[in-house]
């Protein structure tokens, strides 16, 4: 079973392709671990007919109905406050009443988070959530985050990110003591805005953690990181980025392969290979970023996502209510925080505030910072 015992809720009315995508989507992640069980939050009359056909998933699933859906196109605000019993918020309220161990939607991403913000509300201590995923790299994976919660971020943000980050290897990942970089314009210590160089600094001073130093954007893929810090507008640019260098790269090979009998006969000895590159790289794989910092598991799945990738969101969620992916980040910001309040005590007793005692992410109040 999942740690809770609870099912995943789903969004079913969310995505280009739902509720079908779904449904499909749910099939697979079931197979691939049958203790998996789901409810689906949309109309009833398309999501039953796609239930019918697998009795495994269907004996698995409850459907809760509702004429309500969130359309890619449509504000935040106004999903907000027009849509109180759509498929996405009957979904993530799921989680927040403890009737689900965690939501997936691919529906649209800025009301996803501002729904999952204002139900979830953020963890103790936390500033903003950040969005984060798993990409591949030469070696294991990588974590990068924040791709597009937060468009400008201070030192407490990435300090935070940072974190979030590593609790994130060590339950998910299984890295025993995750390596971090803070995303950076060069390597060296000079380089970079105010905010980033006191993160930089404030990471430094922290033993518990790993933080090797600024990261250059040409080496956020040789497996040398576990965990890649930056504001959502550069991350979101980043790994769309990567994403359409991969999508060129696969197509120019494909062309190249085409024009001549010798590239077809080249493309036999090398199929084996290259298929294994292809799944090994297949961006469906990585499908599913954690909204990192909120008081529930909420998963978002590409908007266009087919069934194999909206699986593996599913699977990302299942691995992170698995690996108790929140209260290891409560834990990691509790210690961090006795820590750094035992170290001011220590060195100086008698210490007057200082304009600098902004940037201690420590207390911090949870909606500090509005999305």
């Amino acid at each position: 079973m999942t740690l809770s015992g609870l099912p995943i809720a789903l969004d079913a009315m969310g995505g280009d392709k739902a509720p079908n995508i779904v449904v499909k989507g749910a099939r697979l992640a079931k197979r691939k671990h049958p203790e998996l069980t789901f409810i689906f939050y949309g109309d009833e009359e398309k999501i039953a007919p796609l239930l019918q056909r697998d009795r495994f998933l269907k004996n698995a699933s409850e459907i809760v109905h509702t004429d309500e859906r969130v359309y890619s196109d449509e504000k935040p605000s106004s999903a907000l406050r027009r849509k109180p019993r759509s498929s996405m918020r009957l979904a993530i309220e799921a989680v927040r009443d403890g009737k689900a161990s965690g939501v997936v939607s691919a529906g649209n991403t800025g009301a996803f988070m501002a729904m999952s913000k204002m139900v979830l509300k953020t963890l103790p201590g936390i500033l903003r959530p950040a969005i984060a995923t798993t990409m591949p790299t030469n070696h294991k994976d990588v974590i990068l985050l924040d791709l597009g919660a937060n468009v400008s971020c201070d030192s407490r943000a990435y300090y935070q990110f940072a974190v979030m980050g590593d609790a994130y290897a060590r339950a998910v990942l299984g890295s025993g003591n995750p390596r971090i970089g803070l995303l950076n314009i060069g390597s060296e210590e000079i380089k970079g805005h105010e905010d980033i160089q006191q993160a930089a600094q404030m990471l430094k001073e922290e033993p518990s953690l790993n933080f090797i130093g600024f990261v250059e954007a040409d080496e956020i893929l040789t497996g040398e990181y576990d965990v890649i810090v930056t504001d959502g507008f550069t991350g979101n640019n980043v790994l769309k980025a990567i994403e359409g260098t991969a999508s060129f790269f696969y197509r120019q090979l494909k062309l190249a392969i085409r024009r001549s009998l010798l590239g077809k006969m080249g493309y036999l000895l090398l199929r084996p290979a290259l298929f294994a590159f292809k799944k090994r790289f297949d961006p469906r794989r990585y499908n599913g970023a954690m909204f990192l910092g909120l008081g529930g598991i909420a998963v978002k799945s590409h908007g266009g996502a087919d069934s194999y990738a909206f699986s593996h969101a599913i699977r990302e969620a299942y691995r992170l209510v698995n690996g108790n992916i929140n209260q290891r980040i409560i834990e990691e910001f509790s210690v961090l925080s006795e820590v750094r309040t035992h170290t001011e005590k220590k060195t100086n007793k008698t210490r007057t505030p200082s304009p600098d005692d902004k940037v201690v992410p420590f207390p911090v109040t949870p909606n500090e910072v509005a999305l």
